[in-house]
């Protein structure tokens, strides 16, 4: 027969279960704060841009010089952009909430149909290029500490900083030169499949894992020299023993918050890379909607983003206490 908790253990596991209350909703909170200034910001941002959405929208009927000014109006009315920008915003953050995110002045498909169909392509790729960074950087800081030759070790901590330094679109007109146009191994443009994606991941993933591996790196680096370090030798433990046993996990928290970080420029590299390969994706309808000033593809886009970007650092401080003791300490997180 179980025994029933004490009074005192009773009222230590209800503040810690509170304690952990906070911590959840305090990062929801903030998530949610992240979606909503990404969508005020790029409301304001887009309404402040010179030129008329409604003119380019009626300026392919014939150009500009024939357009009717009351045309014009009467579509900004049907629209609701003659209303005051309070009203406008007030409007679209409802429908925003509900999730409608209005319809494209350009072909007039609902927004988000068009995010819908073109997200999986884009998803394909920002994943592919994720796991790939991270297994390289990774590799090649782990890499660059195990080497024995000090000239390979200096080659290998080297590389992350010319990698950093090389643009996306550079990189993947290289790749095209020597895999599509020499070699003839992979698609150059359009591709679609398995071997269509080979290059853009590529393309996308290699800075990524040059700032993984330079994160990782100077944490190992310093985590290596701490004095538990010392005492993991003196037990007799090799390079690799402390490093893979001790040292990664210990390094591994700067990492992991590189990761919140590696999304975002995923998500801003992705537009870069699909108009390189012209491939389908969130990066061709973002290229069409900037330079249309489409507002409600371009801030829908701008919402995807902050969202996908908000719940990826919401999972990684969500890890925290999962990875560190001392995080888990003083949030009272409990795990397994």
């Amino acid at each position: 027969m179980s025994q029933a908790p004490s009074p005192r253990a009773a009222r230590t596991a209800a503040r810690g279960a509170a304690t952990v209350a906070r911590y959840l909703a305090g990062r929801v909170l903030r998530a949610v704060f992240v979606v909503w200034a990404a969508f005020t910001l790029a409301f304001a941002a887009l309404r402040l841009l010179p030129g008329d959405p409604v003119a380019l929208m009626l300026s392919g009927r014939g150009g500009f010089d024939t357009l009717d000014p009351r045309e014009v109006a009467r579509a900004k009315a049907e629209l609701g952009l003659d209303r005051p920008l309070p009203v406008q915003y007030a409007h679209a953050l409802v429908d925003a909430l509900h999730g409608d995110l209005g319809a494209s002045l350009q072909t007039g498909q609902p927004v988000t149909r068009m995010i819908t169909d073109a997200l999986p392509s884009t998803l394909a790729l920002g994943g592919t290029a994720l796991v790939l960074a991270l297994a390289a950087g990774c590799a090649l800081a782990v890499g660059a500490h195990l080497a024995v030759s000090p000239t390979l070790r200096q080659l290998l901590r080297s590389v992350p900083s010319l990698a950093v330094s090389v643009p996306s679109f550079a990189v993947g007109l290289l790749l095209i030169q020597l895999l599509s146009v020499r070699w003839h191994v992979f698609p150059s443009l359009g591709g679609t499949g398995a071997t269509g994606l080979v290059l853009p991941a590529f393309t996308l993933a290699i800075p990524g894992a040059a700032l993984v591996a330079q994160v990782l790196g100077k944490s190992l680096h310093t985590v290596l020299r701490e004095p538990y370090a010392d005492t993991v030798r003196a037990t007799g433990a090799g390079r690799a023993r402390l490093l893979l046993g001790h040292g990664l996990r210990n390094a591994a928290i700067p990492a992991v918050t590189v990761v919140g970080l590696l999304v975002g420029y995923l998500i801003g590299g992705a537009v870069v890379v699909e108009t390189v390969f012209s491939r389908p994706g969130m990066g061709r309808i973002t290229q069409a909607a900037v330079s249309t000033q489409d507002l409600p593809v371009v801030q829908g886009v701008v919402v995807l983003a902050s969202f996908v970007f908000a719940v990826v650092n919401l999972g990684v401080d969500l890890l925290y206490p999962v990875l560190d003791p001392r995080i888990r300490a003083s949030t009272g997180v409990v795990t397994a």
